[in-house]
């Protein structure tokens, strides 16, 4: 092919990619047609010029990684899945954002084949492709560029980088050096309620080469394909530091209606805009319309990379490492998210009597088995000491020491979390990270994105309650727990003990998915017969005979709370079982019978837990807990003054068993 014919072509496709853009959005009388209008070119020359990548298996280990963080922009994406071979045909785009369909309003990994994270609360997808560039670099410095070499681009636009979280993800990023991130950023001055400058009127060039990154403005040239092509190489050059390219699109274009329209944003494309623009591009007024020259040359792009991925592959089954903690069965290991055999037989465990915090005995679980975990990764937002989340002569992750597996996040808890995620759904990565509870709550969005695209995190919550004590209200949490809990997909374990804590642990390696440790912060007692393997099934008997007339069941700092009150109801002929219940969600997944074998129905049953009572009736007749905000005072007193007490619960008992007896 002559090269004039060559650029009509390409000319071509990006007039299809175009007009797929706009007839999605126009089937389903929803979605956002503007962007994957306007930054067409960029994706043609991401798809059939610079990425290394086989459509034939999206999932090939040492692909190159693109996050669309702007993901209301999903129809783009779609639209070069479908064009390279990914899976998707033309009915799927004719189903954009239909019930079932495997083109969803924003792109979800795992739903859709070339989706690499789940994105659309803005700038999540840009923290997550800091994540996945630090996986890149930890697992090329520790197992060779012969089976990890390769790059991560993020598309993000004007709402990633004014939502807080890019300062914190991108601030990380050009502190680590990380010169495999490659960001675009697309600035095309609108926002759905009008033109940028209503509210915004950042430097984005002065801002990152603040956090230390390399910046290339290049202007008017979202049309340039070759411009856009050699700043890409350019940046591909740059190993020291991570890479930002501005380009200025015009939203909507080549539109003669909504051209850099804030009403391009969203759905303004009638069936006159989309005629007047097909005629504008020169193309059929027909939805849908592909012409087979042009899904040749995407299709021809989207199996180029299988020689890449074969070679690959056969250099992966000869690797041997130089020894065992970079060898094929460390690579298969971290990519499993397990750690190596043999690793329950590390887990820590405790005489009954003795006392322990369990952020403490956490810390005890992760150093006894990230030596055995090859994915194991992370730390904590300026909290290592008081979390637990030290590794121990592991290296500190940063350009100097890329293999290091300890990560300094710093404080920045929004970034941590989707950091996080972006570790785990690079592969090859178990990443945890560690704050004190209260601070969850800037962490939600990434943790409910971890739910929903199945993420597998540990994130450990340490002082978790207002045992915390003097720090008072601001850092004492009492909503905390029942919040996250009511996340789909987050498994939430809080263990009793040092016993539990190792089970909660086990717990949180063997599930796929996110896992949350919720974690004191004062030392508790190691319980007679608290168990690992009953963390395993979400609640079990602790203690109490098979005809008790009560059930205590709590979680936590206060199970042992129910245990002394068991003693003392004891002594008073009342015969309590004690159940503990570490993890409601593992506890519904059992079968009916087990659940009914720990708490039998029709047993008058009080809950212990120190926070809000909202939702404890699915398991109990009574809740005991906080339904306030705590107070500035030692722990031990803010819980006794808050009700966390024996005494407390025996009447809760006394009340609850008049009232059955009627």
């Amino acid at each position: 092919m002559n090269d004039a014919a060559d650029t009509e072509l390409q000319k071509r496709g990006i007039d299809v990619i175009r007009a797929l853009g706009m007839d999605g959005p126009r089937a389903a009388n929803s979605g956002h047609q503007g962007t994957a209008m306007s930054l067409a070119p960029l994706a043609h020359v991401l798809y059939t010029r610079c990425m290394n990548y086989d459509s034939a298996d999206p999932t090939w280990a040492d692909r190159d990684r693109l996050i669309l963080s702007n993901g209301h922009a999903s129809i783009l994406l779609y639209s070069m899945l479908y064009l390279t071979g990914h899976g998707l045909e033309l009915d799927d785009l004719r189903q954009f954002r239909q019930w079932d369909s495997a083109t969803p309003g924003h792109p979800e990994v795992g739903h859709t084949a070339g989706v690499e994270v789940t994105t659309g609360p803005l700038g999540q997808g840009l923290a997550n492709g800091v994540g996945m560039a630090i996986a890149e670099r930890n697992l090329r410095a520790r197992f060779g560029a012969e089976i990890t070499d390769h790059y991560t681009y993020v598309i993000a636009g004007d709402g990633c980088l004014s939502e807080g979280i890019s300062h914190e993800a991108a601030s990380l990023a050009g502190h680590q050096g990380l010169g495999r991130l490659i960001v675009f950023y697309d600035d095309n001055h609108i926002t759905i309620d009008g033109e940028t400058e209503l509210a915004l009127g950042d430097d984005a060039a002065a801002r990152f080469a603040s956090y230390g990154w390399d910046v290339n403005d290049l202007g008017e040239a979202a049309e340039d394909l070759d411009a856009m092509e050699s700043a890409i190489n350019r940046a591909k050059g740059i190993d020291d530091k991570p890479s930002i390219i501005i380009l200025r699109s015009h939203i909507g274009f080549p539109s003669p209606d909504h051209t850099d329209s804030h009403e391009a944003h969203g759905l303004a494309f009638d069936d006159e805009s989309i005629a007047r623009t097909k005629e504008v591009m020169g193309i059929p007024n027909e939805p849908f319309w592909v012409p087979d020259a042009v899904l040749a040359l995407y299709r021809e792009a989207g199996a180029r990379g299988s020689n890449a991925r074969s070679d690959w592959t056969a250099r992966l089954a000869a690797h041997q490492g130089s020894d065992t903690t970079n060898d094929r069965a460390a690579w298969d290991a971290a990519w499993s998210g397990q750690p190596l055999a043999g690793w329950q037989d590390l887990l820590p465990s405790y005489d009954p009597g003795s006392k322990v915090a369990t952020r403490k005995a956490s810390q005890a679980a992760l150093t006894a088995l990230a030596p055995v975990t090859p994915g194991a990764i992370g730390g904590s937002a300026d909290l290592t000491g008081n979390t637990g989340t030290l590794l121990p002569d592991m290296g500190v992750q940063s350009a100097g020491d890329p293999a290091g597996r300890q990560i300094y996040f710093g404080v920045r808890e929004h970034a941590m979390g989707a950091v996080m995620v972006g570790l785990a759904h690079h592969g090859g990565m178990l990443p945890f990270g560690g704050t004190f509870l209260v601070f969850s709550d800037y962490m939600r969005p990434a943790v409910r994105l971890a739910g929903l695209s199945n993420a597998k995190c540990i994130f450990v919550w340490t002082h978790d309650s207002v045992g915390v004590g003097e720090d008072g209200p601001t850092h004492q949490p009492v909503e905390h727990v029942m919040s996250l809990r009511a996340i789909p997909g987050v498994r939430v374990i809080r263990p009793a003990d040092g016993t539990e804590t190792a089970g909660a642990w086990k717990l949180a390696l063997e599930s796929d998915g996110p896992s949350a440790l919720i974690l004191s912060r004062q030392d508790l007692p190691v319980l007679e017969n608290s168990s690992v393997d009953g963390v395993s099934q979400g609640a079990y008997v602790v203690s109490g005979p098979a005809d008790a007339v009560v059930a205590l069941v709590g979680t936590g700092s206060e199970v042992s709370l129910c245990v002394e009150a068991a003693s003392k109801l004891a002594a008073d002929g009342i015969s309590a079982r004690v159940v503990s219940m570490p993890c409601w969600e593992t506890f519904s997944e059992q079968p009916f019978e087990l659940q009914d074998d720990v708490l039998p129905p029709g047993l008058p049953t009080v809950s212990v837990e120190a926070g809000v009572t909202l939702g404890w009736g699915e398991h109990a007749d009574l809740a005991v807990g906080i339904d306030r905000f705590g107070a500035s005072a030692p722990g031990s007193v803010a819980m006794s003054e808050l009700g966390m007490t024996v005494d407390n619960v025996i009447d809760a008992v006394s009340e609850l068993l008049r009232a059955v007896d009627g």
